[in-house]
């Protein structure tokens, strides 16, 4: 039985643009449904706790295998967000005062997991003075207090116009600073409407010049119309931004009024831009139709350390 999900109530205010048809799937991008037990086990431990996630709210393909390894990409401030990107499923609105016993929360999951690296994300909260970044910092300062063996990836909306808030984040030591560019620059005011390219790429910069030590990382989407030369210039300003780790998927339309597909990149493509990647020098590159920006990142992290380690030697 197919339910139907009232999408005016996730998306007010996209509910004035026409309809784009969702275009069938290609075999390589259609996954299973899941069922594992462990799958169930991790989703029922995010409802004890009251905690929201991505991998929910952004319909992420990948939610059956990550969480039957317990994997999750925890959302924190909430699941409504104040921006209204036109790839992004989370839903748009008036965000609730924060719960200021969410970072003790969050810490409570990341030990019962008994997680080795962790993934911390939010929603925009452009109606808090700084962002959100205190809350940001607490909750790593909490999963530091909770499991100290655990590492910490964050992230991180843009920050726009909230002077200070990298810093604070950036100063709470987690291990991966994250933040997504998304999409080239000559798509931002259709696709990312209330963000800024230069802004996003000016966070990653400061993150990197606050602590060199922190591995910065930043993701993109392909299939919304962009050329490979765009791209190509794109991975030029990470690289001049010292970014470590990219990261290239497949854009998704998660419904009718959402940004339609413009195509579906095939993984011939995905292994030719990796390899363009690898070439201008990230550390790590992750480039597949399913890739997101915290697929396999526990692993993925453990090899952008020993790539480090190995650059370093050489």
């Amino acid at each position: 039985m197919r339910i139907e999900i009232d999408h005016r109530v996730r998306h007010p205010e996209k509910q004035h643009r026409s309809d784009n048809p969702i275009q069938r799937k290609p075999a390589w991008i259609r996954v299973k449904a899941p069922t594992h037990p462990i799958y169930l086990e991790t989703r029922d431990l995010m409802r004890e706790s009251g905690l929201v996630t991505v991998c929910e709210e952004a319909a992420c393909p990948n939610i059956g295998e990550c969480w039957s390894q317990r994997h999750a990409t925890m959302m924190i401030m909430g699941e409504i967000c104040t921006r209204a990107c036109a790839f992004c499923n989370v839903a748009t609105g008036h965000p609730n005062p924060l719960a200021a016993d969410e970072p003790q929360r969050v810490a409570s999951a990341v030990a019962r997991l008994g997680l080795r690296h962790v993934v911390i994300t939010s929603v925009d909260r452009d109606d808090l003075p700084d962002g959100g970044a205190a809350h940001f910092a607490a909750v790593i300062a909490a999963i530091r207090a909770a499991t100290s063996d655990t590492t910490i990836e964050i992230l991180t909306p843009d920050f726009l116009r909230k002077p200070g808030a990298v810093e604070t984040v950036a100063a709470a030591r987690p291990d991966v600073f994250n933040h997504n560019l998304e999409t080239v620059p000559r798509l931002y005011p259709t696709i990312r409407p209330g963000a800024r390219y230069f802004q996003s790429l000016r966070l990653l910069d400061q993150a990197k010049r606050f602590d060199p030590s922190i591995f910065t990382k930043s993701g993109l989407m392909v299939g919304l119309g962009e050329t490979r030369a765009e791209i190509g210039q794109v991975m030029d300003d990470l690289r001049i931004a010292e970014v470590d780790f990219l990261t290239i998927g497949q854009y998704l339309q998660p419904t009718v009024k959402h940004a339609a597909v413009d195509r579906f990149v095939t993984p011939d493509e995905f292994a030719e831009l990796a390899a363009m990647a690898r070439a201008k020098g990230f550390l790590m590159v992750s480039a597949t139709p399913l890739t997101r920006s915290s697929y396999h990142a526990d692993a993925d992290f453990a090899s952008l350390r020993a790539a480090r380690a190995a650059r370093l030697a050489a």
